[in-house]
């Protein structure tokens, strides 16, 4: 639970606060981009809320906090939030929110499917999170695009009785993966649901494209909201920039309207508006060399 005692500087008097904990992961400012903004290593309350729109995504933002690090002086209306989530991003995919901080804070997503839904990534297995996606059919499938961001597949996939899917070379990060994906694919893992090799950021990194419109990217790009572009991290590569490269320029031959980062902003243009971007995204990663 955040506390006052430790709010950090920057943040505006007021209801809302963040407080020293924060890692500066980003989901607040994703979720409630009027109230939240950054500091030079944390979040902090840039807009004290003012309508009820944006007091519901400062509540939102502050269920999906990793660590806990935003705080309501007056937050008696929380627990009626507690069931927005799973948030619409398009029908039928969701923002998950309850970010885990075994992911750092990574986001999650939610695919209602009459064939049986999915959890692409995981959040922190919390009850009222779990009661929502019981009501809503469970979960069948787990895709798990790399290593750091597994969170609490564990847990959801036992609880659920789901088949979780990862990469041979992220296998460590789940050893009791019920499907393991081999070689360099692309693997189809059901109708409309396309696993794409993405190395770079780690060896056995994947993406997962649902319907051609949805590619879920895990930790390879995101958009970059100051910018107005695509973007993807060399700081945050761990195995091989080279191979990131490549398998950017790789998306390019696939269609899709919708980034879903693990990490970073979404972002939804036009397919051939992405496919540029994603071209000269390439680009400039070689050229950053």
């Amino acid at each position: 639970m955040a506390n006052p005692k430790h709010k950090v500087p920057e943040n505006r008097p007021g209801d809302f606060f963040v407080d020293s904990t924060c890692i500066n992961c980003d989901a607040c400012r994703q979720i409630a981009p009027a109230v939240f903004s950054e500091a030079t290593e944390t979040s902090f309350v840039r807009t004290q809320p003012v309508s009820m729109v944006d007091r519901r995504q400062a509540l939102q933002a502050m269920l999906a906090c990793p660590t806990g690090s935003i705080g309501c002086l007056d937050g008696d209306d929380v627990k009626s939030v507690m069931q927005d989530f799973p948030l619409v991003v398009e029908e039928p995919v969701f923002y998950c929110g309850y970010n885990s901080p075994k992911s750092y804070g990574g986001n999650s997503y939610f695919i209602q499917h009459s064939a049986g839904n999915w959890l692409v990534d995981s959040p922190k297995f919390v009850a009222p999170l779990v009661q929502k996606l019981e009501a809503l059919g469970g979960i069948s499938d787990i895709f798990l695009t790399h290593r750091d961001d597994v969170a609490d597949a564990e847990r959801f996939a036992e609880h659920f009785g789901s088949r979780r899917i990862i990469h041979r070379d992220e296998l460590p990060s789940q050893p009791g993966a019920e499907m393991v994906l081999e070689g360099a694919g692309p693997w189809e893992l059901a109708p409309a649901f396309l696993a794409i090799a993405t190395p770079g950021h780690t060896q056995g990194h994947c993406a997962m494209l649902f319907r051609d419109r949805f590619l879920f990217t895990g930790d390879h790009l995101d958009w970059d909201r100051h910018g107005q572009r695509l973007s993807a991290s060399q700081d945050y590569c761990w195995y091989s920039w080279p191979q990131q490269v490549e398998s950017i320029e790789r998306l390019a031959a696939y269609h899709f309207e919708w980034i879903l980062p693990g990490h970073g902003q979404r972002v939804r243009l036009p397919a051939d508006e992405m496919k540029t971007q994603v071209l000269q995204l390439a680009q400039d990663m070689r050229e950053r060399g």
